[in-house]
């Protein structure tokens, strides 16, 4: 808090950020992103904690994956259809949430390359 705004950061923010970047006001697509690679962190981490990562689970958990994400953006963009930073053009709405959701992911690899390498597969598959 400065005494004239207010910041809410991520829960855990960015580890390998420094307050002050954590700090600066981006995009909503940026949070929007993080949301989406939170759910794809939600289908595939709980089967490596669980250690029953295999295929037929895996498309359970890309079936939730998709349908989460889904229902999560169609929600979110229509709750903030007519704020002046969503473009007017769809195309250009996906997009940025893609863009986004792809600087997420190269952000995961390398924090999970130094932290978890055992959980490397998952911002790899959300890449792909």
């Amino acid at each position: 808090f400065d005494g004239q705004d207010f910041f809410i950061i991520d829960f855990e923010g960015e580890p390998m950020l420094s307050i002050s970047e954590r700090r600066l006001k981006r995009s909503p697509f940026k949070d929007v992103a993080g949301m989406l690679r939170s759910f794809h962190y939600a289908a595939f981490g709980k089967l490596i904690l669980d250690g029953q990562y295999n295929s037929v689970l895996e498309q359970y958990a890309q079936t939730w994956y998709n349908h989460a994400s889904q229902i999560f953006l169609e929600a979110y963009l229509d709750k903030v259809k007519d704020q002046h930073f969503l473009p007017d053009n769809p195309e250009h709405t996906r997009l940025l949430v893609t863009v986004y959701t792809l600087e997420k992911a190269i952000y995961e690899v390398g924090y999970e390359m130094n932290a978890r390498p055992d959980w490397l597969r998952i911002p790899l598959r959300g890449l792909l």
